[in-house]
């Protein structure tokens, strides 16, 4: 890469004059930041354009709700697969909080009951296997499929800062650590296979499977292995698969990637949308309806591949993408509360309903000779909803009736309305028609 004068960093978000620089950098993600730092503290000419208002693509705090002052990290909101050495290099002041609960799963045969995955105590997580009724050697085996694993993953993680390897040096390191078999297990055969031959209980199973195909179309069992390389990045991060939480938000960590950019001069251009990018390393950018070129040594994309594909062929997608994968779309969604309490309910059961699950406490001796039998199994109990603010709309966790065929049994997402006395009348879907109303 050759170098030209360094130049200054952009501070007051105006287009640079269209001197060449040694690198532009089209997308301002977290990706784009780190890049950005690393060559301006190399002495690079470095131009990075962002779409939107403030860079950090979707690592961003931001106030999520009109009127309310609070910042919440509105996409990305955990932080699993940011290196120590790059945290060092580029000085980055952030703190991460380490998580005590990596999960939380409902029984959907019986809302009483979940499995609580507690990092911190093994006892009670062993408790919670037995809770949900999965066999008594489930956790054993739970705990034994992730130690596997993160032989696996200790070894590789080291490459993420290195050059990359090639399939037959990454090999090797997982024989050197001792990893064969989950080399196997996650590299050459599909993910379903292992999880169904380690585990027993489909719960389980389940909250497995959530790393290998939360954000995805994938199947357990697919061929491509997508499946694969989504439980593999969910694994790596430190070499453990802990994810942490940003004290401050997503948006300190991108605020300090942007910072030390521009403290290493870097120029940073916000509201400046990509239009195209040419052969001979010539970038065209729209910011306020004015359009402007710039052109630089190297090109670096921090955007997905199908949109590169579009920006290369003049904003036209291709028949036939380069790479298949080009066509694959995501299937993540975030929903963001921001709570003036935790919601509360609270169970009203019938007199009948007490009277046969109380003990008896008199003491006159009964009449008949044969003993005593035991209550009938009480039916699940009615919620009545105590949160009924209807301005916040709060999601609230009602248990319906088990023969209900309401589809909000099935979604987390939904507004209750409740009769004068306070039983569940009622649930209105959001997001699914505005008249959508269906009762129980």
């Amino acid at each position: 890469m050759s170098s030209t004068p360094r130049s200054n960093s952009s501070t007051d978000n105006t287009p640079p004059d269209a001197s060449a620089f040694d690198a532009i950098i089209v997308g301002g993600g977290h990706n784009g930041l780190a890049a950005a730092a690393y060559l301006a503290k190399a002495g690079k000419a470095v131009l990075l354009l962002e779409k939107l208002e403030q860079p950090g693509g979707a690592a961003v705090s931001a106030r999520a709700f009109e009127g309310v002052d609070a910042n919440l990290s509105r996409y990305s909101y955990l932080v699993s697969l940011l290196p120590q050495q790059v945290i060092d290099d580029l000085g980055l002041h952030i703190r991460l909080a380490r998580r005590r609960y990596s999960s939380y799963t409902p029984d959907p045969h019986d809302g009483r009951r979940a499995l609580l995955i507690d990092n911190a105590d093994a006892a009670a997580s062993a408790a919670s296997f037995t809770t949900v009724g999965a066999p008594e050697s489930e956790f054993r085996a739970f705990t034994g499929f992730y130690d596997d694993c993160r032989r696996l993953t200790g070894a590789l993680w080291p490459t993420m800062t290195a050059p990359l390897p090639t399939r037959s040096e990454a090999r090797e390191l997982a024989v050197r650590a001792g990893a064969l078999e989950a080399w196997d297990a996650i590299v050459e055969r599909p993910i379903g296979e292992a999880i169904t031959r380690s585990l027993q209980h489909e719960l389980v199973r389940g909250v497995v499977l959530t790393d290998a195909l939360i954000g995805t179309f994938a199947r357990a069992f697919d061929e491509d292995l997508q499946q694969n390389i989504c439980l593999l990045y969910h694994l790596v991060g430190g070499g453990t698969g802990d994810w942490d939480v940003p004290v401050g938000g997503m948006g300190a960590v991108s605020g300090e990637l942007e910072r030390a950019a521009r403290d290493a001069g870097a120029t940073i251009v916000t509201s400046a949308e990509v239009t195209a990018v040419r052969p001979g390393g010539v970038v065209n950018y729209r910011q306020h309806g004015a359009e402007h070129t710039a052109a630089g040594s190297w090109i670096l994309a921090n955007v997905a591949p199908a949109v590169l594909d579009r920006l290369r062929t003049g904003g036209v997608a291709p028949n036939t993408p380069s790479n298949p994968n080009h066509l694959r779309e995501g299937a993540q969604v975030k929903v963001n509360l921001l709570l003036k309490r935790l919601p509360g309910c609270w169970i009203r059961r019938s007199a009948r309903q007490r009277r046969s699950a109380e003990p008896s406490t008199s003491t006159r001796p009964s009449r008949s000779s044969t003993p005593p039998t035991a209550p009938p199994p009480r039916e699940p109990s009615r919620i009545r909803c105590r949160a009924r603010s209807t301005a916040i709309r709060l999601p609230t966790p009602v248990s319906f009736p088990r023969n209900c065929k309401h589809p909000a049994r099935r979604l987390s997402r939904y507004s209750v309305s409740t009769s004068r006395t306070g039983w569940l009348r009622q649930a209105t879907m959001t997001g699914v028609g505005p008249n959508f109303r269906r009762r129980c």
